[in-house]
């Protein structure tokens, strides 16, 4: 079978591997659609997984189940590429990522292939139906929402709330269409690109500028008080700081992305204590949360044919990657197989 191997983020090639063995209650799937992740392209974090098929953002077709899996050959799914142990003290919390279980399994050989094998521990709790009426890219952005869905929980945002979103690719536009979907009234966008900040107003941000003063005038329009959440995407001191100060009294301000090792911020607490502020970090997402994504997805709240704006291939994988680091028109990356 055909796979893509990232040796860099920016030299992915295209090799031959042997098709996985399926295992009892394991899953041989062929895939359809694969999205590219921020991560995926992100030249640190894909240094930390080097070489690698990437990819874990997948939809597709059962190809083979193992004895005892509960789903059959042709029925279409959605996987998620982890799965935690639902006993241990962080999935009882209800934080399945933190679940040591959820860490060690993982896709085989990676999405960005032919077929992908798909552990018993995923097939028994992380794997989903895709109804009759999603296509495989909306089912390949179930991944990426089920992480918006978890942050916008982290969150707490409320009915009336004004929601701020820094970075507006398309992580920082579901972030905010999730946002919405939640009760947020209003959503202000920041990104230094007009072409992403025209597509968050095509796709439902009231308003989206660039740094600096004229996003702190936009959210100061929105709320005088400031944003009730601010959703941070680059890692950036400047971005990190811009997120405070965007933020109103007893706001939360949500770290996003992965951030490198070894990075730091330079923050002055002062204001941040006087005004109660909350600093909280999301990562990744659980079976709960993918779940919720999917219910989003068929409900129409968020559509692949909104947010894909190009669609590569496995054997131009390398064009996949290249465009994903592009921004501006580029919105959503999809690998098609």
């Amino acid at each position: 079978m055909k796979v893509a191997l990232a040796r860099t983020a920016d030299d992915v090639v295209v090799v031959t591997r042997e098709v996985p063995a399926v295992g009892p209650g394991e899953l041989l799937v062929a895939m359809k659609a694969v999205g590219i992740c921020g991560s995926d392209t992100t030249g640190w974090y894909v240094e930390t997984k080097a070489p690698a098929v990437l990819g874990h953002e997948p939809a597709g077709v059962v190809a083979e189940a193992g004895e005892g899996a509960a789903f059959r050959p042709g029925d279409r799914v959605v996987v998620h590429h982890h799965a935690a142990c639902g006993k241990c003290r962080a999935c009882l919390a209800g934080e399945d990522v933190q679940c040591e279980a959820w860490r060690k399994n993982r896709l085989d050989p990676g999405g960005l292939a032919e077929f992908v094998r798909v552990d018993a521990a995923a097939v028994a709790t992380d794997v989903f139906r895709l109804p009759d009426a999603m296509s495989f890219e909306d089912g390949a952005l179930a991944e990426p929402v089920a992480c918006a869905v978890k942050a916008v929980r982290r969150a707490a945002v409320r009915p009336s709330d004004t929601v701020a979103v820094i970075g507006l690719g398309a992580n920082g536009i579901l972030l905010g269409l999730v946002a919405r979907a939640a009760g947020a009234a209003t959503l202000v966008g920041c990104d230094p690109d007009p072409a992403r900040r025209a597509h968050a107003v095509r796709l439902g941000f009231d308003a989206a500028g660039n740094g600096g003063e004229e996003f702190s005038l936009k959210v100061k329009r929105a709320s005088a008080a400031g944003a009730d959440v601010v959703f941070v995407l680059p890692t950036a001191e400047d971005a990190v700081l811009s997120a405070l100060s965007a933020a109103g009294p007893a706001g939360r301000v949500v770290f996003y992305s992965p951030v490198a090792p070894g990075k730091t911020w330079t923050l002055s607490p002062h204001s941040s204590y006087l005004r109660d502020l909350s600093l909280l970090f999301s990562y990744s997402s659980g079976a709960r949360d993918l779940r919720e994504a999917l219910a989003l997805i068929e409900r129409g709240v968020i559509r692949a044919s909104d947010l894909v704006t190009h669609r590569v291939p496995l054997e131009d994988a390398a064009e996949a990657f290249r465009l994903a680091r592009r921004g501006g028109d580029v919105l959503k990356v999809m690998v098609t197989i």
